[in-house]
């Protein structure tokens, strides 16, 4: 059996810094790793945010909306995410889709707001509706 010596690291898990994300209208504060995404982020903490194509970019489920302050420190959206925003139930000025939007240290403290509605074609199908 051979054993391999990993090295330590450096700063201790308590002590290491990670961004935080607030996500309303639950108004819960939760922490992350840098590069996680919103839709991520959400699912590891039950945080109930849709993702019916599991952040592939194939649906809008994950529309979130960023906080007007917040904004201007993102990137801008690809193409791919400006249509599949189109389709989204509500989409305002700051709307992004939380499988797109990854969280960086300079992102610590955003806030996003969970629309009440999302556009799911496959559950509204079997609900009757679309």
């Amino acid at each position: 059996m051979i054993f391999i010596a990993l090295e330590p690291i450096d700063t201790p898990v308590e002590e290491r810094f990670m961004p935080r994300i607030t996500f309303l209208p639950m108004n819960r504060t939760v922490e992350v790793d840098a590069g996680t995404t919103v839709l991520e982020a959400a699912h590891e903490h039950d945080i109930a945010l849709e993702g019916a194509c599991e952040g592939s970019l194939a649906c809008s489920t994950c529309h979130v909306i960023v906080a007007r302050e917040w904004y201007p420190r993102l990137e801008a959206a690809d193409d791919e995410e400006e249509d599949m925003l189109d389709r989204a139930f509500g989409v305002t000025p700051t709307s992004r889709l939380g499988c797109q939007l990854q969280i960086t240290d300079d992102l610590d403290g955003i806030t996003v707001t969970i629309p009440e509605y999302s556009v799911n074609i496959h559950v509204d199908k079997k609900r009757g509706g679309a």
